[in-house]
């Protein structure tokens, strides 16, 4: 016997679902470059709290895929960088999102929160950085 309760939950939940594809997909396509990164390090956030979630619930397999998520968030982090406009400070991002990695593999197969604490501190710190870019900076650059 189906329980109504339990269908009419996951009928919400697939329409949540919906909204929230539905809602991101809108949200990109009208991003500027710089909102999209923004919209990147949320992601990643999000899915390092989940993640955290699910360690602590022992939810191995959900736990293992939202961290991988994480690093693909940050593998695409990475490859908005340009080290020949960026220099430096780009081979730095670079070398930080290397580290950021390799911890969140460690934190998957250790199962250690304070590994993915310490990556969305990381994330966090460079958000605001990235948050506090005056709005006149927000467009890309144009060549002369």
């Amino acid at each position: 016997m189906v329980d109504p309760n339990k269908e009419e939950n996951m009928n919400a939940s697939v329409a949540m679902q919906q909204y929230r594809h539905n809602h991101i997909q809108g949200g990109i396509e009208t991003a500027s470059p710089h909102r999209l990164v923004q919209m990147l390090m949320e992601g990643a956030l999000e899915k390092l709290m989940a993640a955290k979630g699910f360690m602590a619930t022992k939810d191995i397999a959900k736990k293992g895929e939202h961290i991988s998520w994480a690093i693909s968030i940050i593998d695409s982090l990475r490859s908005c960088l340009n080290v020949e406009v960026g220099g430096d400070f780009a081979l730095n991002l670079l070398d930080l999102y290397n580290y950021m990695e390799k911890r969140l593999v460690e934190a998957n197969i250790n199962n250690d929160p304070a590994m993915l604490d310490e990556v969305a501190q990381l994330i966090i710190e460079i958000k605001s950085g990235w948050d506090a870019i005056p709005a006149e900076f927000h467009s890309p650059v144009k060549p002369s």
